[in-house]
């Protein structure tokens, strides 16, 4: 049995991209890039260009009928990702809207090649290249000639060994009728959403051949740095090593409370998840503070990513300290209309980064606040891959969710997503609120079945007796 061809993968250093792509782009491919106006197609296409682009791997990039050089230039060197020292030695631009008018296809294929013989170039973008369709008649004998024109393009690049990116302003690649996409190695579709006023940039690789690249649609967001993908994950992305058996219940975690450590038969279990429900005013996040403190005390790092901030901007309180201190870390949202994985990757990123191993989110009512409509609309499926993402890392989570008495006060609808559900109400009795709390759900594990009463201080809870 013969040995596989390795088509020597380049990885494009697209944030998220190469995950989709399972390593990189095959050198000496051809890959159109596609998109309606304003998709983020030419900032993909320099971002790439730039994140690969040497004195040893030199870059062309031809313009037709597009932006001129000099006014792309002006944009693009706005993102963190543009080294003008590179344009000139490296990289080179060239504008092909008078060959293209002169001489039509055979023209441009003649500067294209001439250009390609004279830099020596490995990487070649070609930007816009539906104008050289819309310069076209419309005829049959149009688009056998564009047709041709690829094909030789496409023969000519392979013979000097170059990796090509066609750019077109396609709103739909998988419909349009062209033989660009049928000749092309590679199709990678950016396009933008809108739902509710609030727009999601998506990209989908359409086509790859040789790898076994993620199908589906993928957010992305458009930054100072350039586009940030986030893959559509369970784990929300590559994983640090994750010892067998975090989950298995043996090892327990104190909540702050030793006697809601007992009715949860030693405290929560190391990597469980778990949700604390309740009205305004019942100690949720008191609670929620216990936990972090108990953590920082036992020498574990801790996270509180707050989508309420009222709490963390208040002065002199216990959280704050602790993040003060460096024992806890803030995550907090930057923008609204968030995706998900945006959300998992924030995360994801400051656990590996901190090696914390406590998590609280505040509140998941106001997480749904902060996510784009569609995202909003399944936020079960949002909280499932969200979890599942920290499950993997060995992550306690415990989170706080707002419940109105309507909502009946101790469930929620994600109730059977989590490992763990703690109630914390309350009860008016002889004209006074009296706080309950009780333990309903402890996947694996056996629980207190009591309802007790319980007070709440700065920075801990303090359970009582049965309520009278």
């Amino acid at each position: 049995m013969s040995n596989k061809v390795n088509l020597h993968l380049m990885p494009t250093g697209v944030p998220g991209l190469d995950t989709l792509l399972t390593g990189g782009i095959a050198r000496y491919s051809f890959v159109v890039l596609t998109g309606a106006p304003g998709s983020g197609k030419t900032t993909l296409a320099h971002q790439i260009m730039f994140n690969l682009a040497s004195e040893q791997r030199k870059a062309l990039f031809f313009t037709i009928l597009g932006e001129p050089p000099l006014k792309m230039l002006r944009f693009q060197q706005q993102y963190a990702f543009f080294d003008a020292a590179r344009v000139g030695p490296a990289i080179k631009y060239v504008n092909l809207a008078d060959d293209l008018q002169k001489s039509g296809f055979a023209g441009v294929l003649q500067r294209i090649l001439a250009e390609v013989q004279n830099f020596q170039p490995e990487l070649i973008f070609v930007d816009s290249f539906k104008s050289v369709v819309q310069a076209t008649d419309e005829s049959s004998e149009s688009m056998a000639s564009l047709q041709y024109f690829v094909q030789q393009l496409g023969v000519q690049l392979s013979t000097w060994q170059a990796t090509t990116f066609l750019i077109g302003e396609y709103a739909d690649s998988t419909q349009e009728e062209n033989p660009i996409f049928t000749v092309a190695d590679g199709v990678i579709h950016l396009c933008q959403h809108l739902d509710e006023n609030a727009v999601v940039r998506k990209v989908r690789v359409v086509k790859m051949r040789g790898t076994p690249h993620m199908p589906g649609l993928h957010s992305f967001r458009i930054t100072d740095a350039g586009l940030h993908v986030y893959p559509r994950l369970l784990s929300g992305g590559i994983l640090p090593d994750v010892k067998p058996g975090v989950r298995v219940g043996n090892r327990r975690v104190s909540t702050g409370s030793l006697e809601l450590d007992g009715m949860l038969g030693g405290g929560i279990p190391v990597g469980f998840s778990a949700v604390v429900t309740g009205p305004s005013g019942a100690g949720k996040t008191v609670l929620a503070t216990s936990f972090l403190k108990a953590g920082a005390e036992a020498g574990e790092h801790g996270i509180i990513a707050s989508y309420e901030s009222a709490y963390l901007d208040a002065s002199n309180t216990p959280l704050q300290g602790l993040i003060q201190s460096g024992k806890v870390t803030d995550v907090r949202p930057h923008r609204l209309d968030l995706s998900i994985e945006e959300v998992v990757t924030d995360l994801a990123e400051a656990v590996d980064r901190t090696g914390a191993t406590r998590l609280v989110i505040d509140s998941l009512s106001a997480l749904e606040l902060v996510l784009a409509p569609q995202f909003r609309h399944n936020f079960q499926e949002s909280l499932f891959r969200m979890l599942s993402s920290l499950h993997a890392r060995g992550v306690t989570v415990l989170m706080v969710r707002n419940l109105t008495e309507a909502q009946g006060q101790m469930f929620s609808p994600s109730s059977y997503i989590v490992d763990c559900i703690i109630s914390m109400r309350y009860v008016e009795l002889k004209n006074k609120l009296i706080k309950i709390i009780s333990v309903p759900k402890l996947r694996g594990s056996t629980h207190s079945n009591e309802v007790l009463t319980f007070e709440t201080f700065a920075d801990h809870i303090r359970i009582a007796g049965p309520l009278d």
